[in-house]
């Protein structure tokens, strides 16, 4: 995992697409070489074998080339058109066996057709459903510390999954910043031991590793309502293998927010996952997640200095953005 630091993070960001990798444009053309090889001037061809023709139009009785061309254009015609058609394929035979229509198929209950419905609603963006996790209609009809407590039980033994229940004031103010500004990047700081044994320059050892953010809104998994207008995703991705790869650039960790219980409860659950051998632990994932409210919660944590970075990456204000003043912010409570 690249580690970037200010003076290379300010360059990168003063270039007019930082994050988007330049098309490379090649020149080169393909040509055909038989066509290079065989169409010559036909000039060329007919004073080469002169002679020959000369000696064939006297044995046929003709006074020159063109008396005996003539006589024969009828079967040069001939020759040119047989070698200029294209040959059309037969059309296959018609089966003899008839056609067998499928069987119609069998009736679904209606557990089975909801389970369809959801997994059809689901299925283009890749997304599990909240009822993948929970029966939502029984944990509907509990409070919400308990709802708390059965989602953190029902990821407590998956060492790779993060999960949060997230008010649903607090998600509304970050929703609508992410509305707004739906790329970022967040700075993962590095331990002085683990700086040490990348570089042996003891100045750099206040290093961190950067990392790109990109929120994404799919319509609700469940059946939408006033408040469960869509599922919102954040995927994390090195910022280095972003700018390799670009959109093909494997993320490290995606997370998602449920909505379902947000009309009746107040409250959004949120799950992460974190990718085995990505080079993120889930502890370090769990770090990036964090930040995600203390910069995109603006009126709460974000009200300061860390929604003003977050406006000015947006707007592209190089000028102001820092790297060293993005990981303070960071790094504060």
């Amino acid at each position: 995992m690249a580690s970037f630091r200010p003076q290379a993070f300010q360059s990168l960001l003063r270039s007019r697409t930082p994050f988007i990798r330049s098309q490379q444009r090649r020149w080169a053309q393909v040509h055909d070489v038989r066509f290079l090889a065989t169409h010559r001037d036909p000039n060329q061809v007919l004073d080469r074998y002169r002679s020959k023709l000369d000696q064939k139009a006297k044995q046929e009785g003709f006074e020159s080339v063109e008396s005996l061309k003539e006589a024969h254009q009828e079967k040069i015609d001939k020759l040119r058109r047989e070698a200029s058609t294209v040959l059309t394929p037969e059309p296959p035979a018609p089966s003899a066996t008839p056609h067998t229509p499928p069987p119609p198929p069998k009736p679904q209950s209606a557990a089975q057709s909801k389970f369809a419905e959801a997994a059809k609603s689901t299925s283009s963006t890749g997304i599990k459903a909240l009822s993948s996790y929970l029966d939502v209609e029984k944990v509907r009809a509990l409070p919400p510390k308990e709802i708390e407590a059965l989602w953190r039980l029902r990821h407590a033994s998956n060492p790779t999954s993060i999960c949060a229940v997230i008010p649903l004031e607090t998600y509304q103010r970050i929703n609508s910043a992410a509305r707004q500004n739906p790329q970022f990047i967040l700075p993962l700081p590095r331990t002085q031991s683990e700086t040490a044994e990348a570089t042996s320059a003891p100045e750099e050892n206040t290093g961190a590793d950067i990392h790109f953010l990109q929120w994404a809104f799919h319509p609700p998994a469940s059946t939408p309502s006033a408040i469960n207008t869509h599922t919102s995703t954040v995927i994390f991705t090195p910022l280095a293998a972003y700018k390799l790869h670009g959109a093909y650039a494997q993320p490290h960790t995606t997370i998602t927010h449920h909505l379902d219980l947000a009309e009746d409860k107040g409250i959004v659950l949120m799950h992460g996952q974190v990718m085995p051998d990505s080079g993120v632990s889930t502890a370090e994932a769990t770090w990036l997640v964090s930040c995600v409210q203390r910069f995109y919660d603006f009126g709460g944590q974000a009200s300061g200095r860390k929604g003003e970075l977050l406006r000015m990456f947006t707007q592209g204000d190089v000028q102001n953005f820092k790297i060293e003043e993005l990981m303070a912010e960071a790094e504060k409570l």
